[in-house]
Formats: structure tokens, C-alpha cells, sequence
């Protein structure tokens, strides 16, 4: 006989569970503890089974009955109701383990160790900031070309063009990481360059080659010990900032002339060696009357275990009166565009400047490859400087001869 409702209310609960049976498979389960769970039974290919369709505080007679029927149908098909409910379980695990936050996630742990702490926090930032809040719950294959451009575009918007290009390009890894890992077929990023405002590529203020003489001079009369020799030590070896901060002295050979830079605080995360001039030495040495103490070369105030400020250069160059006309990384431009000029060789210059070499051949090099080569290149240019400084005049294309 078929339940009521009533009939539903009115069981109690007993010693052990017991079932109140509906009718075509469907069955009431009353447990000890009073829950009451619908159960429906029924054979497939030979077997008895059996599956739970909910309890009867949220799944009411009428609609037990409905799902009852509708597990009926799915045997009378042919196909099992508990294997299909696995299958929609497995299929919303996957949904929710191959979204594009959880795929981000996954392909940012695996370049984690390659990056610096700072990086690679600005990159996550970015994603949970302009990324996530709108397209990180959807399932990374289901994103369509549209959805991240209207995505992308909040970003233009606001004008940062320069966030834009590095957020799209990101999303790119993120989107190639799921098509080699089988989670997506598609990589819609690239393609939507053409559709967004692109950046204009502005180069750090730099010096051009007739303006270092007198700024050369003013850097010689400043007082500051540290952040003069900073400046200088910058200048004459082309480092980003970031690498001359952290320099410290176990890494640097005087006799033999040569700083391994550690690779920690190297912005590609890949070894580096630096081929010191003897006027870089020079600093060196002078440096180490001041902090050789110290683990760091450029220890800051009080020296410490902390560098000088990261924006100790740029005050120096602020002070002698080049504000917005030089920065401490446009050393590195002037630096390049003089030994290009000069003829010396790109990837020696590239190399010093420890850029990423889109080259796939040319870029498998070892890290100490050129050494040499960069060490007369790093030596011209130091011999370079002094001349400017000291007013004689330098013929150029002879690679150091003076005339």
C-alpha cells in the first residue's frame, strides 16, 4: 500500500531501522536516531541494487515519487542510476578542479620557484583582483573568446595598458598550461591583442652618450659613500637595481674579478655571472673598507642585513639634477645602445644584460658562455666612462683607443 504523509509523521523510531515501503522500489528507512532517508530499489543486469534519493526533511513524498520514476526510466534504457550518479559526481569534481582559478593556481605553483617572492605575488594579485571575481569559477574549457575580452576590457578601462598586456599574456600561460594538460583545446588570449588598446612601450629615461660627461662629474663631487658607488657600480656593469642590492660578498671573487650573482634575486631565475672592470673592482674595494663586515655589499643604514633603498639610485640622480631625465635601469639602455653602437656583439650585450633570449638555440647557453668576450666589452666601457669624466676625446669604433 502506498504511503500517506501522515503515515510518514506518525513513525517512530525504534530499537533498529526499519523500512515503510511506497511501492515500485521506493521505501522509507527510519533510523534509531529518528531520520527518516528514501531508498529505491531495483535490478540491473541480474543484480540487486540499491540507491539513497534524499532524506524526508528536504525531499518530500511527491517529489521521492518523481525521482523514483525517473530512476525507473533510466533502467527501462538500459543504463544503471547508480553509475550515472558516480558519473555526475566525478563530472562535477572535474568541473570544479579544472575551473580557470584552479588551473591558474596549479600553473602558478609551478613557476613559483622560479620567480621572486615579490613577482610572484603581483601575478596571483592580478588574478584575484581583475581575474577571478568574474570568469575563476567557470570551467576553463567553457570560456569563450568574448567572456575574457569583456574580462580584459575592465582592465582597459582604467587605462592601465601596461597591467593589461601582462594580465592577457599571463592568462595565455594559463590557458596553453590546460591545452597541454588536456583541459582545454583552445587558447583564446592571443588572439585578442588586436581587439584591446595597445601599450606604448616606454623605455626608462635614460642618458644618451653627450650627456654623461657632466652628470659623470657631478656623481664624482656627491657625498653619499654608498649610494655614490651604487650608482657607479650600476653604471659600469649594467645589473638591474634589484641584483647590485643584493649583492653580497661571498658571491664575488676579487682576485679573479668575477660576481656570481645569486640567482634568487635574478628576474629570469637563472644563473648569472658578472665579469667585473677593474674600475668596477675599484669600487669594490672601496666598498669594502665601508661594509665588508657585512653579508651585503650595498648594506643600507645602520648596515644591516637589509640593502640600501630600493630608490637610493634614483635619489642620487634626482639630486644632480636629472630628475625624469635618468633612472638607475635606463643605465642599462644607455649601456646597450653605446656597445651596440660601438659594434661589439649582440649576444655578449644581451647577455651581460642577462635578457631573456627569445632564440630558443642561441638561449640554451651556459651562463658562463662569453665570459671573455664580455669582460674586454665591460672593460672598454669602463675605460669609456673615465674618458668622458676626464674631458678626453674617445674615436668611436676603435673599441678603447684614445685619440
Amino acid at each position: 500500500m502506498a504511503l500517506t504523509d501522515l503515515q510518514i509523521k506518525r513513525a517512530k523510531p525504534r530499537e533498529k531501522a526499519y523500512t515503510l515501503n511506497d511501492g515500485m522500489g521506493l521505501s522509507l528507512l527510519v533510523e534509531p536516531g529518528g531520520g527518516k532517508g528514501w531508498r529505491f530499489r531495483y535490478r540491473f543486469a541480474g543484480k540487486a541494487k540499491l540507491i539513497s534519493l534524499g532524506t524526508y526533511a528536504t525531499v518530500s513524498l511527491g517529489e521521492a515519487r518523481l525521482k523514483r520514476d525517473e530512476a525507473r526510466r533510466v533502467v527501462s534504457i538500459g543504463s544503471d542510476p547508480s553509475e550515472m550518479r558516480k558519473e555526475e559526481k566525478r563530472l562535477q569534481t572535474v568541473a570544479i578542479k579544472d575551473t580557470f582559478e584552479a588551473i591558474a593556481r596549479e600553473w602558478h605553483g609551478t613557476k613559483n620557484s622560479r620567480w621572486s617572492e615579490r613577482y610572484s605575488g603581483i601575478i596571483m594579485r592580478d588574478f584575484e583582483n581583475d581575474i577571478f571575481p568574474f570568469i575563476g569559477k567557470r570551467p576553463i574549457a567553457e570560456i569563450k573568446p568574448m567572456e575574457l575580452l569583456e574580462v580584459l576590457r575592465r582592465i582597459e578601462k582604467r587605462c592601465a595598458l601596461e597591467q593589461l598586456r601582462k594580465v592577457r599574456q599571463r592568462c595565455g600561460e594559463v590557458f596553453r598550461y590546460a591545452v597541454i594538460t588536456g583541459r582545454a583545446s583552445y587558447n583564446p588570449a592571443p588572439d585578442l591583442a588586436s581587439a584591446l588598446t595597445p601599450n606604448k612601450t616606454n623605455h626608462f629615461p635614460h642618458l644618451k652618450a653627450d650627456e654623461l660627461p657632466n652628470f659623470l662629474r657631478g656623481l664624482s663631487a656627491y657625498s653619499g659613500a654608498i649610494t655614490k658607488l651604487a650608482t657607479k657600480f650600476l653604471m659600469l656593469t649594467g645589473v638591474r637595481t634589484q641584483e647590485m642590492r643584493f649583492a653580497r660578498w661571498q658571491d664575488i671573487d676579487l682576485e679573479q674579478g668575477v660576481w656570481n650573482v645569486q640567482v634568487e634575486v635574478m628576474k629570469n631565475r637563472k644563473p648569472h655571472i658578472v665579469p667585473l672592470s677593474r674600475q668596477a673592482l675599484d669600487v669594490l674595494n672601496q666598498l669594502k673598507l665601508i661594509t665588508g663586515n657585512y653579508i651585503l655589499v650595498f648594506a643600507g643604514r645602520n648596515y644591516g642585513n637589509n640593502p640600501i633603498n630600493k630608490e637610493s639610485v634614483n635619489y642620487v640622480i634626482q639630486t644632480l639634477g636629472y630628475k625624469g631625465r635618468a633612472t638607475g635601469h635606463g643605465f642599462r639602455h644607455t649601456m646597450s645602445t653605446i656597445l651596440h653602437e660601438q659594434g661589439y656583439s649582440s649576444a655578449w650585450i644581451e647577455l651581460q644584460l642577462a635578457h631573456v633570449d627569445k632564440n630558443s638555440i642561441r638561449g640554451t647557453y651556459n651562463h658562463a658562455q662569453y665570459l671573455d668576450g664580455r669582460r674586454e666589452m665591460l672593460q672598454w666601457y669602463a675605460d669609456y666612462m673615465d674618458s668622458l669624466e676626464n674631458g678626453e676625446n674617445v674615436i668611436h669604433g676603435t673599441f678603447g683607443k684614445r685619440a
